[in-house]
This record gives structure tokens, sequence and C-alpha cells, in this order.
């Protein structure tokens, strides 16, 4: 060792944690050496299977979150784990200058299933927030300088996707964002005509299903309007299915329900999807729907290291065969129509069941929605609250009609102690950690 040459301190020894060894305070740990955007964590998760999870100390959970609509195939499927021990075996990451056979198949099974025009184009990422990063500089392509995106929206947390998300808690702390992006009220088909008539602006952006709004269906009626508007003066319409893609609402895609109403499909002109495609594996990626809309990203516009390699492509794949072969639409559709039904009437503080399939909103008339997700934890189920006044359940496509049964009977009783307990959550509060 040379004078100058620093010594490397002694790494700590690997951590025991394992499913069958538990943590060691990791809690504190955790706050200790991470980055607290995400607070303190409520418990240490070790092993997950189907749609139960088991804390480190043995106890366990039914997971109605899902990963916040990540977890498409539940935990630990098969499918998605022995993919992931042939793929890594094979190959597992080639950088973009190659093409693998996992990512070109998912690309053409994704155009298949949008059932996207002769010239199409998928462009991957890790995230769905890159996702609309990518969309993002897709509109900007157009040379026109403005964006719409609609009040409430979320769009993700990276700084292009953050100036399309509406949250003034989110964005503050941020600013300036990306400019020309402007925000019009859901379903007011005015105000977007008002704003699309200067012809400035490149895109309008939409979640089908609102889920930071507290799980809100956009208007059928409002996205047909928008898709002819928008159309008419030469804006892109760009759905984002981040949440509601891949299944989700018992349809591949949650537009494409739009279709099958009696009423007029929409065909969108850009689609970006992420959370349920890898169904827990990281990957994202923009479907540019059409050739026009596809050359507008031209060669080094844009990349990504990561984005759909080998492995997340596989594992994508994985997915997507699973969700057809098990019949997982059709499941998605069954369970969810099982929690209206259940929870209808159930508890008179619950108002509405919003939402579609296996994407539910349980709508509160009074602010206890935060109190009800802890006490739910303790009681061993986990969801959460987009607002105060919102319980999101989002499960596993796989969950079981007993697992949903018990799940929704034991949501009267806990709505019941969050009430007694007279301390709901103040009107505004919302958590910062949902998305």
């Amino acid at each position: 060792m040379s004078e100058n040459t620093t010594p490397i301190p002694d790494m700590p020894a690997p951590d025991t944690l394992t499913p069958d060894a538990p943590a060691q305070d990791l809690p504190g740990r955790y706050v200790e050496a991470m980055i607290p955007v995400f607070g303190t964590p409520q418990r240490v998760l070790v092993r997950g299977e189907g749609s139960r999870v088991w804390d480190d100390a043995g106890r366990e959970y039914l997971d109605l979150l899902g990963g916040i609509a990540v977890n498409t195939l539940g935990h630990a499927h098969p499918a998605i784990v022995g993919t992931l021990t042939t793929q890594a075996t094979t190959l597992m990451h080639a950088s973009n200058f190659f093409a693998t056979p996992p990512q070109v198949e998912l690309a053409e099974t994704l155009l298949q299933l949008v059932a996207a025009p002769a010239g199409s184009g998928v462009f991957f990422a890790n995230s769905g927030a890159e996702a609309n990063e990518a969309a993002f500089k897709l509109a900007r392509r157009t040379g026109r300088p403005r964006i719409l995106a609609l009040e409430d929206a979320f769009h993700g947390r990276t700084v292009g996707a953050l100036g399309l998300t509406h949250k003034a808690a989110y964005r503050e702390p941020f600013a300036p964002l990306a400019p020309g992006v402007s925000w019009v009220r859901p379903g007011d088909l005015a105000q977007l005509e008002q704003e699309l008539a200067g012809g400035d602006v490149a895109a309008l952006i939409v979640e089908p299903i609102q889920g930071e709004a507290g799980v809100v269906p956009v208007d059928p009626d409002y996205l047909r309007a928008a898709r002819h508007l928008t159309r008419d003066h030469g804006t892109l319409l760009i759905l984002d299915e981040v949440q509601t893609g891949i299944g989700r609402t018992g349809e591949w895609f949650a537009h494409q329900a739009l279709g099958r109403d009696g009423g007029e499909a929409v065909v969108p002109d850009a689609v970006t999807v992420a959370k349920g495609l890898g169904g827990g594996f990281p990957i994202g990626a923009l479907i540019a729907l059409g050739s026009e809309v596809k050359g507008l990203l031209q060669q080094g516009q844009h990349g990504t290291t990561f984005g759909g390699n080998a492995l997340a492509a596989a594992v994508a794949l994985a997915v997507l065969h699973t969700v057809r072969e098990e019949g997982l639409l059709q499941a998605a559709t069954e369970r969810g129509a099982q929690i209206v039904q259940e929870l209808r009437g159930a508890h008179p503080v619950i108002t509405a069941i919003t939402g579609a399939g296996l994407l539910r909103g349980v709508q509160l008339s009074a602010p206890v929605a935060p109190r009800v997700v802890e006490l739910a934890l303790e009681a061993g189920l986990i969801l959460n609250a987009p607002r105060p006044t919102t319980l999101r359940l989002a499960p596993a496509l796989t969950i079981t009609e007993a697992e949903i049964q018990r799940a929704v009977s034991a949501l009267p009783g806990l709505i019941d102690r969050a009430l007694a307990e007279q301390q709901p959550a103040t009107a505004g509060a919302t958590d910062e950690r949902s998305h």
C-alpha cells in the first residue's frame, strides 16, 4: 500500500435477514440509513406467497394493495420465479445497443394487446414516471409548447412527470418545473375546447381512472369528446395507464372498456404503462400508436440504460402470458364485482365503491380513511388511503373469492373503531407516500 492510499474500512458483516431470521431493529436502521421520503416503515416484510405476506415476527397479512397495483400475479408466483431464474442464467442485460428476444417479443405483444395500427412502436423504461417522461418528450417533439393535464392528476415524481402532476404539495418544493403545463377540470369540455383553440397544445394526458384523486374514473363521455377535440385541433391524446393497465380493471387497458359498453371506442395516440407490467419487477413502457406518432422521437433523442433489458422484458412477458392463460382479466372483473356487492350498504359511512375491476376506491363520508388503514394493518390487512375519505384496494389479480370475503367483512368493524376514537384525520390530510 502506498503512503497516500486511504485504507478501505471493513465492510459490515452480511445481514442475516432472511425469511427465517428476524430483522434486528430494521425500522431504526432504515431511518438512519435511508433518505426519509417514505417516512418510517410500519412493518418489516420478509416473505410473500399469493396475496399473503409475512413480517419478521411471523405474522401474516392479506395484501389488498399489491404493492400499489404492481403485484399482478401476487407474491412469488411460479411463472415469475421460474422466468427470473431461467433468464438470469441466460442473459440479464446487454445494453440497448443490442436487441434481445424477450425485448422484441414483449414490444410485439404490447402492440397486439393495445390493438396498435401498423407502424406503431414501444419505448421501454424502468417505471411509470419514466414512461411519462418519454411521453412528455414525445409531445414536445410536435413543436407545440403546451401540454394539458387534468386537475387531481398524478403522473409521477420525476421533474418532467411532476410537472404534469397536479398536487401542490408534490410540486411546490421543486419549482420551477417544466414550463408550458396547464390543468383543465375533468368533465369540463368547454374549458378543454377553449384551451385547445389556440392551436399551441401538443398533448392532453389523462388517467382513465384518477388514483390520487380517490380512484375516480374519468367520465367516458368526456374522454370520447376529448378524443374528438384533440384530433380536431391536432393535439395528441396520451392515456396514462400506469396504474390501470395490464388487466387491473378487467381489461388489458382501462380505456378499452369504452369500446365494449355500447358506446364509441377511444383510440389514443400514445399509452403509458408500468406498475403491473412487471408484476413486481421494475419496467415501464411508452406505446406510440401509428407511424406518425412513433416517428416523433428519432435516434439519439431519448434513451435509457436499463429500460426493457432482457431480464425485465422476460418477466413482463411471463406476466402477460399468465394473465391470459389463467383468465385473470375475467377474475379481476369478478372479484371486483364481489367487492362492490359485499361493501355496498355494509356501513352507513360508505357512500360509494368507485373504480373498476380490482382497482377500487371505498368512499367514506367521514375523513377516517388513514386511521382505518392503521387499524387494518393491526388486523392483518394491507390497504392505503389516497385521500382522507378514500380507501384504495388494488390486490393481485390472483386473489381468491374467500380472501376478498375475509377482507371486506372486516372493513365495517374497522370503520366503526376509527369513528369511535373520534380522532379523524383533518379534512386536508393526505398520505404523501400514496401514488
